[in-house]
């Protein structure tokens, strides 16, 4: 009975993440990725009672975009996601942004698949410096916590503003702050050297030391320029 059982939960875990890896795959590339941070940030700010507070994104040190993360469970829980992070230049511009891989776990009875756009907002250099070195851990290299949203920042607990990150996700179409601890970023090295060629490392495009950008790479620039200048 328990082997028959275990059986039939696996073919239905099975079920629900071959579509998912599916999806994936046919729209993985670095440009499209670019494209749907675009899009995110886009719908996001589109909604001003219900966004990222001004505040917060004009004193922002970095901000990364996560687009379509899937949260898949099957008695283990996961999220995986990809997306890209800018960080603000000394003179208050956007930098060109690295891409990166986003993923968590969780453990319980749970089943089932989501998807939700993460947004990261840093408002120290601390968790910055960690993403620079390749991998960064939420909750334990730089504090964090959910974010307000409406159009000030006034409204942030007094633990909210001690944090060194604000963490939201929208699901749905409902955009709100959320807590994700645990979470771990890293440098997508596969899809920098794509769209920047090889040996390029983060600091460099950070730092403004690459040239032949694409414009779709460009244009997720070009919105947190326009999203942090008002």
């Amino acid at each position: 009975m328990f082997k028959a059982s275990l059986r039939r939960f696996s073919f239905l875990a099975l079920a629900l993440l071959l579509p998912v890896a599916a999806v994936h795959a046919d729209d993985d590339t670095p440009q499209a990725r670019a494209q749907n941070a675009v899009r995110v940030l886009n719908e996001i700010e589109q909604a001003p009672d219900k966004s990222i507070p001004g505040d917060l994104l004009r004193d922002a040190k970095a901000i990364a975009v996560v687009p379509d993360v899937l949260k898949v469970g099957f008695v283990f829980g996961g999220r995986r996601g990809e997306g890209l992070i800018s960080m603000k230049n000394p003179d208050g511009t956007w930098s060109n942004p690295s891409f990166i891989s986003f993923g968590g776990g969780s453990v319980g009875f749970q089943i089932g698949v989501s998807k939700t756009d993460v947004i990261l907002v840093f408002r120290t250099e601390r968790g910055v410096d960690s993403i620079v070195n390749g991998k960064f851990t939420i909750g334990a290299d730089a504090s964090a916590a959910a974010g307000p949203v409406g159009r000030t920042a006034a409204a942030a607990t007094d633990q909210q503003l001690k944090a060194e990150i604000y963490s939201y996700s929208r699901a749905r179409g409902l955009f709100a702050g959320v807590a994700l601890d645990g979470s771990v970023m890293k440098i997508d090295y596969d899809a920098n050297k794509a769209v920047y060629g090889p040996g390029i490392t983060p600091r460099r495009i950070f730092e403004g030391g690459v040239s032949n950008v694409p414009a779709s790479v460009v244009a997720f620039r070009d919105a947190l320029e326009e999203y942090t200048s008002h």
